[in-house]
C-alpha cells in the first residue's frame, strides 16, 4: 500500500496547499482524452450511472457526500479509469480509490459557485 499511499500523499498534499486546481487540470486533461472536455460533462456521467445525489453534494455548496471506488468506476468507465491510472503510475483499483477520495473535492473546487459553469459561455 506504499505506492497509494505516495500517490494519495502527492495528491492530499497539492490540495492540502492549495494546487486543487493542478489536481483539477490533470483530471480534467485525462477526462477530456474520452470525451469528458469539461465539469459539466463529468456531472453528467455520475448523473447517467444514478449517482445524481452524490455529484449534486459535491457542485452545491453544502458537505460533500462520500463515494466509493466502484461507483466511480461505474460512472466513468473502466477504460477512462486505467487511463487515469496510467498517468498516475498505479494500478486502476488505485486509481479508483485515489478518485473516490479526491473526486469530490475536485468537483467542489470546480464549482465554486455552486454550479455547473455554462459550458458555452
Amino acid at each position: 500500500m506504499g505506492l497509494f499511499d505516495g500517490v494519495a500523499g502527492m495528491i492530499s498534499g497539492a490540495m492540502a496547499g492549495g494546487n486543487t486546481g493542478q489536481v483539477s487540470d490533470m483530471l480534467m486533461g485525462a477526462l477530456s482524452e474520452h470525451g469528458i472536455g469539461d465539469v459539466g460533462g463529468l456531472v453528467s456521467k455520475f448523473q447517467d450511472a444514478g449517482l445524481g445525489e452524490h455529484v449534486a453534494s459535491w457542485v452545491g455548496n453544502g458537505s460533500n457526500m462520500p463515494i466509493d471506488a466502484g461507483s466511480v468506476e461505474q460512472a466513468l468507465g473502466s477504460n477512462v479509469v486505467a487511463s487515469i491510472a496510467s498517468k498516475l503510475g498505479v494500478d486502476p483499483s488505485t486509481a479508483s480509490q485515489l478518485l473516490a477520495q479526491h473526486l469530490p473535492a475536485v468537483v467542489n473546487h470546480m464549482t465554486p459557485d455552486g454550479a455547473v459553469p455554462d459550458s458555452n459561455a
